[in-house]
Formats: C-alpha cells, structure tokens, sequence
C-alpha cells in the first residue's frame, strides 16, 4: 500500500474512532436503536468527509495533538473577552466603537484559516465576517479589541497549530 493510501487510511480510521467515542460519551444511551442511529449518524458524517476531500488533507488530523492545549488557552480567552463585554454592557455610558479589521492570515491551509475564524468568531465582541484568498475580515465590538486582534496573538497560535 503506497504512503498516500496509508495515509488516508489513517485518517479514515482516526476520524472514525473519533466520531464513535464522541458520540458514545456525549449521548449516554445505549438502546439498540439509539446505538444503531449512532453508527447511521457516524457513517453519514465519514461519507460527507470522503465527499468534500476531508482525507485528501493530510494535515487535517495533524492538528489533533496540539487541540487539546489550544482549547485550554482558547477557553481563557473567551473568558477574559466575557469578563470584558459584560463590563462594556453594564457601562453606563456603553463605550462601544464598532470597528472592521482585515488582516492576513497565518496559517496557509484552508484548515489553519477555518480554525483561527472560528476561533475569532468564539470570542465575544468579535465576529469572522469573511475569509477570502487568506485575509480575514473582522467585526469587532470596540477599538481595544480590534487592536488586539491586529497583534497577532489569535494568527500565530492557530498557525502554530496547524504547523506542529
């Protein structure tokens, strides 16, 4: 079998087991009705994978081992950007000062892009607008935020992500 087959291989099995153990943990039931829903749901999301060229990326599942760390710092992020919205809104005077960004972006793949504008889009006060040719377009709730969104902190960490 030729590297490239493996490699799909690989993907197909990982993406798999993935998609299984997702879908036992987070149902909880195990009627067999429910079980065989389960692996009807599974095999429809693995045949729309094979459809838009999920395993002709090999790199789509590279980024697996870095998710977990990326999430963990991820999560802190949206809630120092809660902690900063909430403040906005509670403000008498309600400071905000719309602003829309465009930036490049890191990652060169179509996974790292999709990845940092979800990212982005996660985090309250901003919103992904467009990703076009490698630019990001971004709504952003206030001036402060836009400029952090401009220092690059989000566009390195998800193009370290899907580099690793």
């Amino acid at each position: 079998m030729s590297p490239v087959k493996r490699g799909r291989w690989a993907s197909f099995i990982s993406l798999t087991l993935l998609l299984v153990i997702a879908w036992l943990l987070w149902s909880g039931l195990y009627s067999p009705l429910l079980l065989s829903l389960g692996v009807l749901s599974c095999a429809i999301s693995l045949y729309l994978a094979k459809r838009i060229g999920f395993y002709d990326e090999a790199y789509a599942l590279a980024v697996m081992p870095g998710l977990v760390r990326y999430w963990l710092w991820l999560l802190w992020e949206m809630f120092k950007t809660s902690v900063d919205v909430a403040r906005i809104i509670l403000h008498p005077k309600l400071p905000i000062s719309p602003t829309v960004v465009k930036f490049k972006a890191l990652p060169e793949g179509p996974v790292g892009q999709a990845i940092l504008a979800n990212s982005i889009t996660l985090t309250p006060g901003t919103v992904t607008l467009d990703v076009h040719k490698g630019e990001l377009q971004v709504h952003c709730l206030t001036k402060a935020g836009a400029d952090e969104l401009l220092s690059g902190v989000f566009n390195s960490r998800a193009a370290k992500l899907t580099k690793d």
